[in-house]
């Protein structure tokens, strides 16, 4: 649908329409006034009902237009493809392996196994019988609403709107570059995104912490106490490396992630940073340098030095303690959110807490964390080092009690 718009420069209102795969835009002589306004628009509703008729007459409405050239420049080149029966391009599936290979090198391991998981199980079997050429906008919409009745991990048991999004992303990818380099109009089109439920977060309470790092089982207890009191991702901790842990500075260095067994650059530049070892975890370390760091590079291992299986250690340790406890059952993610926050609880300021977590800006924080932002004071991590330390002086009164 077209708009009528106004240009910044002269303040004079113009049309701005698609005619024929080509986007036009016609100038008036007409200032920004509500009647002047009234009046493009009739014109405009003017020009689209012809043009949905097939009765619009380019040169009638505006004959000094330099559209006017282009649009008969493109007509001449569609009869000319009518004429010899289809669009000259390769099939859909050829050209989706041509771009496949032309394009990965700009991916990292983890992006490249995902998109050859989307091309195959996707994008190949819904086009396998199309010219890249010859598919429309009908064509796309119907792939996306079978990829809807499919089996996934959504609330419903059927892939969840990210999930077809991420797929629809890389089909508009593909066909934006098969359209540029074959000379046809795009087809995807005015396809917007499927709209996202709101994420809602799970984070434990501190007390909720301390009761899993008493109760868990001793082998363990080192990797959740990280988990929770860096926010680190479960790749980037399964992956962590001890060349990354600098005790003379007290700090966690994040350089790669673990993903299926094997380590790759992180998810983005941002996510590349140094965490510090907030209250216990340094002395955390220290002894967990004693049980791996002579077994193994990697900070959490199995016995025979390899890195944590995490689906296993999740399926085996983590919801079987959270039972045990009678905790609502929740992803591990959510000590990611849990850190997240607790360092917004204790009043450190957000900018500081995204760069520490990994974001690229505080717009997810706001977004997702908003109501456990109570003031921007602090960018140090003191607070939150305050809150851990108290805790601990806390309980081990608590023992000294205990055990007069």
């Amino acid at each position: 649908m077209g708009k009528v718009r106004s240009r910044k420069e002269t303040g004079r209102l113009y049309l701005d329409f698609m005619y024929a795969g080509h986007r036009c835009r016609e100038q008036t002589a007409l200032a920004d006034t509500p009647a002047n306004r009234k009046r493009v628009e009739a014109l405009l509703q003017k020009v689209e009902a012809k043009i949905l008729l097939g009765d619009f007459n380019y040169a009638e409405y505006f004959p000094d237009s330099g559209n006017l050239k282009k649009i008969e420049q493109k007509s001449v080149s569609s009869e000319a493809m009518a004429g010899s029966g289809s669009l000259d391009t390769p099939s859909f599936t050829d050209f989706a392996d041509q771009w496949f290979q032309e394009t990965k090198i700009q991916w990292r391991n983890s992006h490249t196994r995902n998109v050859t998981s989307i091309l195959e199980s996707s994008l190949k079997p819904a086009f396998t019988k199309k010219k890249v050429g010859e598919i429309t906008k009908a064509d796309i919409l119907a792939a996306r609403n079978k990829m809807a009745r499919r089996k996934g991990r959504g609330a419903n048991g059927l892939m969840s709107p990210k999930t077809i999004n991420s797929h629809m992303t890389i089909l508009r990818m593909l066909l934006v570059e098969a359209a540029e380099r074959y000379e046809f109009d795009n087809p995807y089109r005015n396809i917007k995104p499927l709209k996202l439920q709101k994420v809602h977060i799970e984070p434990f309470s501190m007390n909720e912490v301390e009761k899993i790092l008493k109760h868990v089982r001793e082998d363990y207890r080192i990797y959740y106490l990280v988990r929770f009191y860096t926010g680190m991702r479960t790749g980037e901790v399964d992956g962590l490396q001890w060349e990354y842990v600098d005790f003379e500075r007290r700090e966690i260095l994040v350089r790669e992630t673990l993903i299926h067994g094997k380590t790759e650059y992180t998810k983005t530049d941002g996510s590349q940073r140094e965490i510090p070892m907030f209250g216990p975890v340094y002395d955390a370390l220290k002894e967990q340098y004693e049980a791996t760091g002579k077994l193994s590079k990697f900070v959490f291992c199995n016995r025979l030095g390899e890195p944590l299986d995490h689906n296993n250690v999740t399926k085996r340790v983590w919801y079987p303690m959270l039972e045990l406890l009678k905790l609502k059952k929740r992803r591990p993610y959510q000590t990611r959110h849990t850190a997240a926050t607790l360092l917004l609880a204790s009043g450190e300021n957000p900018e500081w807490v995204a760069r520490t977590l990994g974001h690229s800006s505080t717009e997810m924080l706001f977004k997702v964390y908003s109501r456990y932002i109570p003031n921007l004071t602090r960018m140090d991590g003191s607070a939150f080092e305050r809150l851990i330390q108290s805790r601990v002086i806390d309980n081990d009164q608590e023992m000294g009690n205990e055990t007069e």
